[in-house]
This record gives C-alpha cells, sequence and structure tokens, in this order.
C-alpha cells in the first residue's frame, strides 16, 4: 500500500531531533515509525505520521525544511524469512530498495516495513 512520508532534513546538532518530536508532539501528531539517517553536517528524518499535511505545516512554521513523498508499506509475516521472501519478489521485478525502516505490531503477529523503491532496469 501507499503511504505519504514526511522527510525532515536537520543540522547535525544537538537537540534538533528533540526539537522536531517536540514540536510534532505539541500539535497532537503521532509518529507511528521513524527512520535518521545522518552525515556530519545534516542528517534526513523521515517519519510516518497519523497527520502528514498538517505535521508539514506546523514543522515549515517552526522553520524545518521538509517534504511529503510517496513511498510503499508492505505486510510481511512476523517469522524468520519474511522479510526475505518479500525481497526476493521485489528483486525479481527489477526493483530497488533505496532505504528502509521497519517496525513490529505485536498486537496483530504482524511486521511492517514502509521502503523507497526504485526500479532498474534490466541488461
Amino acid at each position: 500500500m501507499k503511504v505519504k512520508q514526511l522527510s525532515v532534513f536537520l543540522e547535525n546538532k544537538a537537540g534538533r531531533l528533540a526539537n522536531v518530536t517536540k514540536v510534532l508532539g505539541a500539535a497532537d501528531i503521532n509518529i507511528l515509525a521513524l527512520s535518521l539517517a545522518d552525515t556530519s553536517d545534516f542528517g534526513i528524518l523521515r517519519l510516518i505520521v497519523n497527520d502528514v499535511e498538517k505535521a508539514k505545516d506546523v514543522l515549515k512554521a517552526n522553520h524545518f525544511v521538509c517534504m511529503i513523498t510517496e513511498v510503499t508499506a508492505v505486510e510481511v509475516d512476523d517469522r524468520p524469512g519474511g522479510l526475505a521472501r518479500i525481497l526476493d519478489v521485489l528483486v525479481g521485478k527489477g526493483v530497488n530498495v533505496e532505504y528502509m525502516y521497519a517496525f513490529s505490531e505485536t498486537h496483530t503477529g504482524r511486521a511492517a516495513s514502509s521502503s523507497a523503491l526504485t526500479t532498474r532496469r534490466r541488461r
């Protein structure tokens, strides 16, 4: 299924991640999943939230640079090899996973993974 992801560009400084979470919490925005990748100068915080448009507006109003992108969420069996089976299907279709973050929903017995996907040409 397609879901909207919010990418927030952060200076790699102490407190920046805390500021984002504080701003979102004050606006009653729930973070459902996140991934943080960094370099020495900046980071990209990728979020799945309960209200992506509101989150974007609130963060921009607080001087954060952010954008919304569509990603694919895939439900996988929460057991050994569950993710491998999904990735085999994607590889077979020529799809490359650029990045991924996963979370487990223990109350359902299932795990979910949100990934940015690109298609590569077969030669």
